[in-house]
């Protein structure tokens, strides 16, 4: 059976392309949904990316209602070093919906959603979703009933790994006489998103109250990045042998 994106006709976030200008906090968010087994429904990926320094950070919930969702976005906000300033997604009912909303709002969060015929719009996002969560969990299915356990692997495990040990492209993007923008990824443009964030002017003014790159440091520096890989991949084998996943197979929807 197939399941698409629900759309939402509810008059919520701006319509509208976000525009960080070089500032960290804009995310890009979007589901991923683990795929069917017959009857039995799996879980659903939540991804959050930052638009300017790729800070990515992953969540599982074993449904998208509201009543699932909200708790695993607070957490994600939560696990980001910067604060949060626009959250971008497309127009699933899983996000537009007024208790979304409302939580943006309270955290004085701008809310926006993608363009109708603007693929680009949230295409960042998008292919992490394939780069990341699809590389590393894969296609089989997983039940509902380890959606807690996946979400403690990525807390503990992938998301440190992914922003402080995993290098990630940022393009040189440069205009011709023609006016057309090309995009180049030169060896000296990748770069882990925490090193990104380093780079960035004046970056300490972007992270949260509390917090300062000597404490960032000690995270970044206490395993060596093939270290962490090791350890991660040891627990994402752990992990994927409990959910014991059915078929190796890419279903036919996500």
């Amino acid at each position: 059976m197939f399941e698409s994106t629900r759309p939402s006709a509810v008059s919520i976030a701006e319509r509208r392309r976000p525009e960080p200008h070089g500032q960290p906090g804009f995310l890009r968010v979007d589901t991923v949904h683990q795929g069917d087994w017959g009857e039995e429904k799996g879980v659903y990926h939540i991804n959050a990316v930052d638009t300017v320094t790729q800070w990515q950070v992953v969540g599982c919930v074993s449904k998208i209602s509201e009543q699932f969702l909200l708790p695993v976005l607070e957490a994600i906000l939560h696990q980001f070093p910067f604060r949060i300033l626009g959250f971008h997604s497309d127009n699933g009912s899983e996000f537009i919906n007024h208790k979304v909303a409302r939580m943006l709002e309270k955290l004085l969060i701008d809310f926006t959603k993608s363009r109708p015929n603007r693929s680009q719009d949230n295409a960042l996002v998008e292919g992490k979703n394939g780069a990341v969560i699809r590389k590393h969990i894969g296609y089989g299915h997983i039940p509902r009933q380890h959606a807690e356990q996946v979400q403690k692997f990525y807390t503990a495990h992938l998301n440190a790994y992914l922003n402080y040990h995993r290098p990630c492209g940022f393009a040189t993007v440069t205009v011709d006489a023609r006016g057309k923008r090309r995009r180049q990824y030169k060896p000296a443009d990748y770069a882990t998103p925490y090193e990104k964030l380093k780079s960035l002017p004046e970056a300490e003014r972007y992270l949260k109250p509390n917090l300062g790159f000597v404490q960032l440091d000690k995270i970044a520096k206490s395993m060596s990045d093939t270290a962490w890989a090791k350890r991660m991949g040891a627990a994402k084998a752990k992990l994927l042998r409990s959910c014991k996943i059915e078929s190796p197979f890419p279903p036919r929807f996500r």
